[in-house]
């Protein structure tokens, strides 16, 4: 018989698995080893997130990725501010430029409105005029 390896060597020899499994033996086997692998991957995920935060922040990593993050965060901050800062002033400018513009209307309606009735005045007067000068008839040039 060959020398065994690992547990089965400490292993009583009524605990010790036989040398061959026939077919059901060996998918029961199976079976029983897939549900131990996933008990223990359940077990070692529901403990995983368990880890203290204080064991978080003395680990070297998690401190170098936490640098990292704050210094990729910060850059994003900084740019966010710096956009927010222009949308301001173009806000600003925006609204200055409205306003004078709103101005320049009004000062042309204002012009428009004066223009309309001083053509409205004019044009009365040449009326006037042409009706006194077509009562009164011709007259002759001297």
């Amino acid at each position: 018989m060959a020398e065994k390896s690992g547990p089965e060597k400490y292993a009583p020899p009524e605990r010790r698995p036989p040398e061959k499994l026939n077919n059901i033996d060996q998918a029961t086997a199976n079976a029983v080893e897939g549900e131990i692998r996933e008990f223990v991957r359940r077990d070692v995920s529901f403990l995983h997130p368990r880890r203290s935060e204080v064991d978080a922040a003395n680990d070297p990593a998690a401190e170098n990725l936490n640098a990292v993050v704050r210094r990729v965060a910060g850059d994003s901050m900084e740019e966010i501010d710096r956009v927010i800062r222009e949308l301001e002033s173009v806000r600003d400018m925006m609204r200055n430029e409205g306003e004078r513009v709103s101005r320049e209307i009004a000062g042309y309606a204002s012009l428009s409105h004066a223009a309309v009735t001083a053509m409205k005045v004019i044009a009365d007067s040449i009326h006037q005029w042409k009706d006194a000068s077509d009562k009164s008839g011709p007259r002759s040039v001297s």
